[in-house]
């Protein structure tokens, strides 16, 4: 079944655009017809490769932990903006996107200049944390895109290279500030590996923090869902912090996604997030946004935050700062810095190719308005979404903000989350040439995340490959 019209669909006639798109400066995109195959003959340095063989090897000598690349038993060769080429030959259409790391999807003219320039200008490429002009150029292009009230006077740390050493900082950060050692964190949460960040995460095997409940529709925990739901957890978060019998001393800090992803792909209610803001603001608590996943555009806002108003006191920043490359810092206030030299340190922390990739990206997203275009794009697909969920009763709930979209899949007769169905249904994609995964509590989210350089062509062989996947999955697992 087909989400657009089926005419349309097999014309390979766009989506009505209601806004212009934007123009990038490269090649007209590719949409792959589904199962389409090029000569195997394309590793990187021309010569033949036999996927079986890596994806094998790949098998016997890496560790237990790896998780994507058992799910997607592809060998990607080349790929270029939404589409990936694999050792077989095979093109997909990458609605993963490096888990969001690929904000203009992948080897972008622009990124790739960037860092051709830093290349052939030869700058250093490691120089810990000293001062350089790519990082200056870098710092200069986030705090114009920052938060105003947070960007007059913020100052920056730069992290390990992976966003939970970033979460990891802000939360030493607010614990040194405050002198205290206590966290608020959130049900469902997903802040990283390291251990301060997955004490932080819903996954927690041992709660060190103070959970509380993060609104949502489907599954709320008060039963209500909604604006009633929403206004419930904000009460739950005050009365825990104001009892004085509620077990719960002054924390350090409070640390929150603006949209869940891992969790399920949630996004705060707005009013929620004001709520978050004037509880920890009124009592003195440091409050950390963590924009990992949701920064730069993601949302159809520049940040997350953005949607609510809110300036958090924390941001937690990774992923597509980095323009495909490994970069994280944390932005805070002024008045929060009061670390000594060396109190949070990486030799990783001075990436001259990831600063150079970041502000090419940061730029580009804002120039060509791709927060807004990420927007009206992901409003019309979540629409198309909601309209096949009407046909197809395995499909409990659509949601997401921009272009972070998830689909639950539910057992029809009793609203249990679906894993196994999720999971034929990611399989059904892959045939069909669609590369999707899987999040939420029980993995039985859909989870998209294109690069916001996604035309509506594109969007259109997205939705349409997805809309056929659903129903060959629901064959396959009766």
């Amino acid at each position: 079944m087909a989400v657009t019209e089926p005419a349309a669909a097999a014309a390979g006639t766009e989506i009505p655009p209601q806004v212009p798109p934007p123009v990038p400066p490269q090649a007209a995109p590719q949409v792959p017809p589904q199962g389409n195959r090029a000569p195997a003959t394309g590793g990187p340095g021309g010569g033949s490769v036999v996927p079986e063989g890596i994806l094998r090897r790949q098998a016997q000598r890496e560790s237990a932990a790896r998780t994507y690349a058992r799910s997607l038993p592809i060998v990607p060769v080349r790929a270029r903006g939404l589409t990936i080429e694999g050792a077989d030959g095979r093109r997909y259409l990458d609605c993963l996107s490096g888990a969001g790391t690929l904000a203009l999807g992948h080897n972008h003219p622009v990124v790739l200049e960037a860092i051709r320039g830093v290349l052939d200008s030869g700058a250093p490429l490691h120089v810990l944390d000293l001062a350089t002009p790519v990082k200056d150029a870098f710092t200069t292009e986030l705090f114009a895109n920052l938060p105003p009230a947070l960007a007059t006077d913020a100052r920056i740390q730069f992290c390990g290279p992976a966003g939970t050493d970033a979460v990891e900082a802000a939360l030493k950060l607010v614990r040194t500030a405050t002198g205290r050692s206590g966290l608020l964190a959130f049900t469902g949460a997903y802040h990283g590996m390291s251990a301060g960040a997955l004490d932080a995460s819903g996954g927690a095997p041992e709660v060190r923090v103070t959970r509380l409940p993060y609104p949502q529709d489907l599954r709320c925990p008060f039963g209500v869902g909604g604006p009633e739901g929403a206004e419930l957890s904000a009460r739950w978060t005050e009365n825990l912090l104001d009892d004085p019998k509620g077990g719960v001393p002054a924390p350090a800090g409070m640390i929150v996604e603006p949209v869940q992803g891992e969790g399920g792909v949630l996004p705060a209610p707005d009013a929620w997030l004001r709520r978050m803001r004037e509880i920890t603001e009124a009592r003195g608590i440091p409050l950390i946004a963590d924009e990992v996943q949701t920064g730069v555009g993601r949302t159809g806002a520049f940040w997350g935050v953005d949607h609510a108003g809110v300036v958090p006191d924390v941001m937690v920043l990774s992923k597509a700062i980095g323009g495909s490359l490994p970069l994280a810092v944390i932005v805070y206030r002024a008045d929060l810095d009061v670390w000594t030299p060396g109190a949070h340190a990486g030799t990783f922390r001075g990436n001259q190719l990831a600063m150079a990739a970041g502000t090419a990206t940061l730029a580009f997203v804002r120039e060509n308005r791709l927060a807004e275009r990420a927007a009206v794009l992901g409003e019309r697909m979540l629409a198309a979404l909601q309209g096949l969920a009407c046909s197809h009763p395995c499909i409990g709930d659509v949601r997401g903000r921009g272009l972070m979209i998830g689909v639950e899949l539910v057992d029809p007769d009793t609203g249990a989350a679906a894993p196994a169905l999720a999971a034929a249904v990611r399989q059904e994609c892959l045939d069909r040439g669609l590369i999707v995964e899987l999040g939420g509590r029980h993995g039985a989210v859909v989870r998209l995340l294109p690069p916001l350089t996604l035309t509506d062509e594109q969007a259109a062989a997205v939705l349409d490959r997805l809309a056929d996947a659903i129903p060959a999955a629901v064959r396959r697992t009766h």
